[in-house]
């Protein structure tokens, strides 16, 4: 026990910094009055095509196989070509064994190669296996990894462990970017979401996410709210510019246009690029192609 107290208070310090006494009513107030008050006047076109720029077009189904990745990347191929005027997704998103299968047949420029990795997405697993999941995603292609932190370990209050974890991902990954996945809606405080994104922060994280998808709820206004909060103290606090990501629950396009709200008002007009700024989902292009085209659109 001794030797883990100076660890434990290198992270309870770093929290001191912040306040993370949040009250989850009046987290969901406010998130309220914010879109309630400015959602209106981002429902335009333009906040449309550059949110659709902002996707990361997901495939994590049960079901995937090298075929059917390989059909879902020329689908990012051919919308360069059938619609030159707007620009792309931001990226491709899926497990670590479809890395080599994307980076062979993706041939436009601009999209990133992502992957899930690190035991997504329970993060139940051998560290080592995080480690090399990661590594093996890196050789194959990925840009980005996208991981969950260790929530079971956060709850516990070995945040020592859960930070170490990231770091030693962060390191593994290098200069390529380390997505950090809350899973907000087991976190459930608002409390909780803000310790656990300053924690993700601390340890290297590039971007922090709300959610897998795979548990419900997924990503929240209100979540999204707590987490652009948390990224905007830690950027006043250290200068640091670190991304969010909403994914997992975002069904329609009224969702997306919120969670962009909630980045303008919260951030600013700097977060407001792909590098700082993305939608993890597989149904919202759709959605926004045939709201931006005025009819029902399935081109992916």
């Amino acid at each position: 026990m001794e030797t883990n107290t100076p660890t434990r208070s290198k992270y309870d310090e770093a929290l001191a910094k912040y306040d993370t006494c949040l009250n989850d009513a009046e987290v969901a107030a406010a998130t309220a009055a914010l879109i309630e008050g400015k959602a209106a006047e981002n429902n335009t076109p333009d906040v449309k095509k550059f949110l659709f720029n902002c996707i990361d077009l997901t495939t994590l189904n049960t079901t995937d196989s090298d075929e059917s990745v390989m059909r879902f990347t020329q689908s990012v191929n051919r919308f360069d070509e059938e619609y030159p005027d707007m620009k792309n997704v931001a990226a491709i998103c899926v497990y670590p064994n479809f890395a080599e299968i994307v980076k062979d047949t993706l041939e436009v420029e601009d999209v990133k190669i992502a992957c899930v990795s690190g035991g997504f997405p329970s993060s139940q697993t051998f560290n080592e296996i995080k480690v090399a999941e990661t590594a093996m995603a890196l050789l194959d292609g990925a840009d980005e990894i996208d991981v969950v932190i260790s929530v079971g370990k956060f709850l516990s209050g070995d945040y020592e462990a859960m930070c170490d974890e990231i770091q030693e991902l962060k390191d593994t990954c290098k200069e390529r970017h380390l997505k950090v996945i809350l899973e907000t809606g087991a976190l459930k405080t608002a409390s909780n979401i803000k310790k656990a994104a300053l924690l993700a922060m601390y340890s290297g994280a590039d971007f922090v996410k709300t959610s897998t998808g795979k548990q419900q709820p997924a990503a929240t206004p209100e979540a999204a709210y707590v987490m652009c909060q948390a990224i905007k103290e830690y950027y006043e606090q250290t200068g640091n510019k670190v991304g969010f990501k909403p994914a997992g629950g975002i069904n329609t396009v009224a969702d997306a246009v919120n969670y962009y709200t909630i980045v303008k008002e919260v951030l600013g007009e700097e977060w407001l690029n792909n590098s700082l700024f993305r939608l993890g989902t597989s149904r919202l292009a759709n959605l926004l192609l045939s709201d931006i085209l005025g009819k029902e659109t399935k081109f992916f």
